[in-house]
């Protein structure tokens, strides 16, 4: 097996297990072969009874030959297939499609061109559409990719479409959600061992729930509106192991920019992430889905996190519908194992202009800043503004530059007005956030994260350098091509808040 690896320096090498045989992680807790939620169900929904499973068995139809990774089981068991391999090219039926502002009036487009203009969608109940990308604009364009997609849910009779039709008042929306990645969680559309396709190559953020879960084009998209089905090679899979304890000044951006700085942006292409070991069991839901969210950002098909009982926990009020769970065999097949000690990391950003140019926090003390941006399908979600209150609270300071925040979806702008944090004597996020000097959270969406037109809410519109806890930091990505932008962790973030200068957490929390 691979040996472990310490990260006194990012520059750090990984010994990397070439062999295909190795054993892959049991989770600790006992698993389930299906589910059953506790949300009451209707009548014609028929329930599996919950029961424990004291060995793995294949989720698919027929008899098992050969073990296969999580990710070839998810496969398989959506192209109803007793397994596949590695190199496959297998027919897919999906069980969740999502669609945006952006990249939907194109995947429509395509649809009505292929199947006709009066053509319906092969199931309008496994089709979600989420505008969140260009919302709170005065662009015209902008404003008409909205249009298209309710002018097309309302004629399909579209179940799950998350309108918005009040760009002054998005608490005046009940339907509208916020970013998308976010608000499939948060409805219950993210399931394990299911099949999940979205038009936004962050829609692998849905992995960390066991799923497979990644983004399409609109060609594709187009096609699976019409059959409900996509043909998909089956990809190689490259196995994370990371063990330790988590230290109190780390969160999951640091451990997935540590492994794209290991990999490089091209190191997963059309391949797997699978993330197994004691730390991913420690983790949340929400930081799991930061560690998903970013694999695109290592060029990976997928990423997956096996379905445990945090898991399950988190789905307990969120889905009425049955599930299937399935896990990595323990003699399958994997392409390379990575070996990680996270009580040895420290707290990384990724400077201009790649994900994967790595480096730690502290040996960017010298870098001044011009702002902050908290935010996004990475970085926007209920758990990152807790840790950014919970830095604030600790320091008892104010920042020294623009802080923006920006929670993904009107759940989470919520919380932010009442969870109250731990420690802050009854205080919320949002009184800590105004006490420290930092920008009201504006409305629910993906907002700067990927530019949009020159008024969407913090986007860069000069040559600026800016901490972001979002996910690209190509030239242009928030706004400006002259723009500088370093990708952190939530507490990276707030931390360089309130020095002006990228700033290591640790110097606040301890």
């Amino acid at each position: 097996m691979a040996s472990s690896v310490g990260f006194a320096h990012p520059t750090s090498s990984l010994i990397i297990n070439k062999k295909d045989k190795c054993l892959s992680v049991v989770p600790s807790t006992s698993q389930l072969s299906i589910y059953k939620c506790k949300k009451p169900i209707s009548n014609n929904i028929s329930m599996a009874m919950a029961t424990r499973q004291s060995e793995r068995k294949p989720a698919t139809t027929g008899s098992m030959k050969s073990p296969m990774t999580m990710t070839e089981k998810l496969l398989a068991k959506g192209a109803e297939k007793a397994e596949v391999k590695a190199g496959d090219n297998v027919w897919v039926n999906v069980d969740v499609f999502m669609t945006n502002d952006i990249s939907g009036p194109g995947s429509i487009g395509i649809f009505q061109k292929e199947f006709g203009e009066n053509a319906k969608v092969w199931d309008r109940e496994k089709v979600v559409v989420i505008p969140d990308h260009y919302i709170f604009t005065s662009d015209e364009r902008a404003n008409r990719n909205v249009d298209i997609l309710r002018e097309f849910s309302l004629d399909q009779n579209i179940k799950y479409f998350y309108d918005i039709t009040d760009l002054s008042n998005f608490k005046a929306n009940p339907d509208y959600k916020g970013v998308c990645h976010i608000a499939l969680a948060q409805e219950g559309h993210c399931r394990p061992g299911e099949i999940l396709l979205g038009t936004d190559s962050h829609t692998c953020t849905a992995g960390a729930f066991g799923q497979f879960a990644t983004g399409i084009g609109n060609t594709e998209a187009g096609f699976v509106l019409g059959t409900g089905a996509l043909l998909l090679k089956v990809p190689q899979t490259l196995r994370f192991v990371m063990d330790g304890e988590m230290p109190d000044y780390l969160l999951a951006k640091d451990l997935i920019l540590q492994i794209i700085g290991e990999i490089s942006v091209a190191g997963a292409t059309y391949k797997s992430m699978e993330f197994v070991g004691t730390t991913i069991e420690s983790l949340n839901m929400e930081e799991r889905m930061t560690l998903c969210n970013m694999v695109i950002e290592a060029g990976g098909k997928n990423g997956v996190v096996a379905a445990d009982s945090t898991t399950f926990k988190y789905l307990e009020d969120k889905t009425s519908l049955p599930y299937e769970p399935v896990y990595s065999d323990a003699l399958a097949s994997f392409h390379s194992e990575f070996r990680f000690d996270i009580s040895k990391l420290e707290p990384l950003v990724a400077k201009p202009h790649s994900p994967d140019n790595r480096a730690l926090a502290r040996e960017c003390k010298d870098i001044k800043i011009d702002r902050v941006y908290i935010g996004s399908c990475t970085g926007g979600k209920t758990q990152d503004f807790l840790a950014a209150a919970k830095l604030f609270l600790a320091s008892g300071k104010k920042v020294k530059v623009p802080t923006f925040l920006v929670p993904a979806t009107q759940k989470v702008w919520v919380d932010i007005y009442t969870l109250i944090v731990p420690g802050s004597g009854g205080k919320t996020c949002s009184q800590i956030f105004e006490e420290a000097g930092c920008g009201t959270p504006a409305s629910p969406s993906c907002a700067a994260c990927m530019g949009g037109p020159k008024d969407t809410y913090a986007r860069m519109n000069e040559a600026q350098v800016c901490v972001s806890t979002t996910n690209r930091n190509f030239p242009g990505r928030m706004g400006h091509k002259e723009g500088q932008i370093y990708l952190a962790s939530p507490y990276t973030a707030t931390a360089s808040a309130l020095t002006g200068y990228i700033t290591d957490p640790r110097e606040f929390l301890h």
